[in-house]
């Protein structure tokens, strides 16, 4: 990490990385709700392109509606949206209240491309995208509520940013987690964020194993979830297949 990159309440390593990438937003989301916390689904949001996967460190931006005689002192010059874009660290996502307004662009191209080579890893906004087409072309994921050709400035003005914000419903604060995959993005606590990783990993397996046995013809009781009677039953299956993908990973090496 570079001195000019934010402290980070937890360290996104290569395990971690590697196991938040490989669950899907549903599991995540899922796991958070067993642990009461039941706002974190950035609702109503899409994917710019199918298949993407996002992670990153939530880095917030905050637009409140256009009022005409405030204008000018919230958008000219060095206004809260540049000063978001040009302090983008890498690993971070971009996340933008937009208050769920459809009718107004809140990025562009350009901005989408100045995040990217800043090392951002996302952009998510309540609001709408305009070049949506250009936008697309770019390698950074990113989630909105709608595509408007139209500048910021027709609905909205930039106040602030790495503030807590509200977008799409959720609560966010600078340096949540953020997990997106082709359904949606989902926010995750930090402080949670290790635990929830791994037993998001377990779930998936325990699912996979379900799916199997469903497949074959079986009902989903006793197999989803798994019941006390066939835990021996799926454990024994999960040691072979670790035992089968460790011999794959040692033939690659």
């Amino acid at each position: 990490m570079s001195s000019d990159e934010p402290p980070r309440p937890v360290l996104l390593t290569d395990e971690l990385r590697a196991q938040l990438n490989s669950v899907s937003t549903a599991t995540l989301t899922g796991q958070l709700q067993r642990k009461g916390i039941r706002s974190t689904f950035l609702s109503g949001l899409k994917p710019i392109k199918p298949g993407q996967r996002m992670l990153g460190y939530a880095h917030t931006l905050r637009y409140v509606p256009l009022r005409e005689d405030l204008n000018t002192q919230y958008t000219s010059g060095q206004n809260a949206q540049r000063r978001a874009i040009e302090s983008m660290a890498p690993d971070e996502v971009l996340v933008i209240e937009a208050r769920g307004v459809p009718d107004a662009g809140t990025f562009g191209d350009v901005f989408a491309l100045r995040s990217l080579r800043r090392g951002a890893t996302g952009i998510i906004t309540d609001g709408a995208v305009r070049d949506t087409p250009a936008v697309a072309e770019l390698d950074i994921p990113v989630y909105h509520l709608a595509s408007h050709a139209s500048t910021f400035g027709r609905m909205h003005m930039p106040l602030e940013h790495q503030i807590p914000i509200a977008c799409a419903g959720v609560t966010v604060m600078p340096g949540d987690i953020i997990v997106g995959d082709g359904e949606g993005a989902v926010v995750i606590p930090p402080s949670l964020v290790v635990e929830l990783a791994a037993a998001s990993v377990q779930q998936e397996a325990e699912e996979t194993w379900a799916l199997e046995r469903v497949d074959a013809g079986e009902s989903t009781v006793g197999v989803f979830p798994v019941s006390k009677e066939r835990r021996a039953e799926f454990e024994a299956w999960f040691a072979a297949r670790q035992e089968t993908t460790s011999q794959e990973q040692k033939g690659h090496s």
